[in-house]
C-alpha cells in the first residue's frame, strides 16, 4: 500500500476511535445506561437489567462497572478497547453460568477484600457463602475460580456440588493445576540486581504464583535472600532484591504509575518473601 494511503487509513482509524471514545458518557448514570445497552446487544434485553449506578444485573449475575469506568475516565483513547473486551467477558461468563466446571479448569486467583464485597452477588445465592474466599494477607484473599477461554469466573458453592468436591478440595485442585499449569518460576523470572525490578507482566495468574509459597524460594536465595514484591494488577508482578528505604520507595512509585493507568488494578500492598509465608511491608 502506497504511504499516502496507508497514512490516510491510520488518521481515519484514529478518527473512528477517538469519535467512538467522545461517544462513551463520563458521568456514572450514563456510563452505565451506554454499557447496559452493549451488554443487551451481546445477550439480549431481558437479561440486563440497571440495578443502579455502575451496577447491571445480568441475569443471574451482578456486573460491577467501577473499575472499568474509573479506567475510561482516565483513559479516554483506550476505553472502547477495554469496554469491547469486558463486554465481551461478561457476556461469556453469563453464557457459560450454567455449564458444569470441569476439573481442569479450576484456579485459584488474588482479589481484594474490597473485591470480594462488591463482588459477593456475582454468582447468584444470597450472601457471600456462594463465593468462597480465603484470607491470605490483610486486605487480599484466594478465591477460587473456572478459568473460561474469554473470562475468569468465580467458583460458587453450587459449583462445588456439580464437581464432586468439598470446598477444601477445590482449593486445593485450583492450586494443583495452577501449579500444573505455569512454568517454573526461575524460567520467566529474571534476578532483579541492585537498582533493579523485576517484572512478570501479561498472564492472569502471575499474580496467584504468590500462592506457591515454596516456587519463590530459589529466587529470593539468589537475590541474597531478599525478595519484596508488588501485585498493582490482576496480570503483572514486580519485585526487588534490596530491602532499603530508596528501592522500597521505587516500588511504590511504579506500583501508583500502574494503578493510575490499568483498569484490572489489583492492590498496592508490598509483600516480603519468608520461609514461612509472605508479609506485608509497612507504609
Amino acid at each position: 500500500m502506497p504511504t499516502f494511503r496507508k497514512a490516510l487509513a491510520l488518521f481515519l482509524l484514529a478518527l473512528a476511535s477517538a469519535t467512538h471514545a467522545q461517544e462513551v458518557p463520563r458521568d456514572e448514570p450514563g456510563f452505565t445506561d451506554y454499557v447496559a445497552k452493549m451488554l443487551r446487544k451481546e445477550v439480549g434485553d431481558e437479561a440486563v437489567v440497571i440495578k443502579g449506578p455502575l451496577t447491571l444485573g445480568l441475569g443471574e449475575l451482578q456486573a460491577n462497572l467501577d473499575r472499568v469506568f474509573g479506567f475510561c475516565r482516565n483513559n479516554t483513547s483506550g476505553c472502547p478497547v477495554e469496554l469491547e473486551r469486558y463486554i465481551k467477558g461478561a457476556a461469556q461468563v453469563h453464557k457459560e453460568r450454567n455449564t458444569p466446571p470441569s476439573k481442569d479448569s479450576v484456579r485459584v486467583v488474588l482479589r481484594t477484600s474490597q473485591y470480594v464485597q462488591s463482588a459477593q452477588g456475582s454468582v447468584g445465592g444470597s450472601g457471600p457463602a456462594q463465593i468462597q474466599p480465603r484470607p491470605f494477607v490483610e486486605g487480599l484473599v484466594a478465591l477460587p475460580v473456572i478459568d473460561t477461554p474469554r473470562a475468569i469466573r468465580m467458583l460458587g458453592d453450587k459449583d462445588n456440588e456439580r464437581l464432586g468436591l468439598t470446598a477444601q478440595e477445590v482449593f486445593d485442585l485450583g492450586l494443583e493445576n495452577l501449579r500444573k499449569s505455569q512454568k517454573p518460576l526461575m524460567e520467566v523470572a529474571k534476578i532483579a540486581g541492585g537498582g533493579q525490578i523485576g517484572q512478570l507482566v501479561g498472564d492472569s495468574f502471575y499474580p496467584s504464583r504468590l500462592l506457591l509459597l515454596d516456587t519463590w524460594a530459589p529466587l529470593a536465595k539468589e537475590q541474597g535472600g531478599v525478595l519484596i514484591v508488588a501485585i498493582p494488577a490482576t496480570d503483572a508482578v514486580f519485585y526487588i532484591s534490596e530491602d532499603t528505604p530508596i528501592a522500597i520507595d521505587a516500588l511504590r512509585a511504579l506500583v501508583k504509575n500502574i494503578q493510575s493507568r490499568a483498569p484490572n488494578r489489583l492492590s498496592s500492598a508490598l509483600l516480603r518473601w519468608k520461609a514461612s509465608g509472605w508479609e506485608l511491608v509497612p507504609q
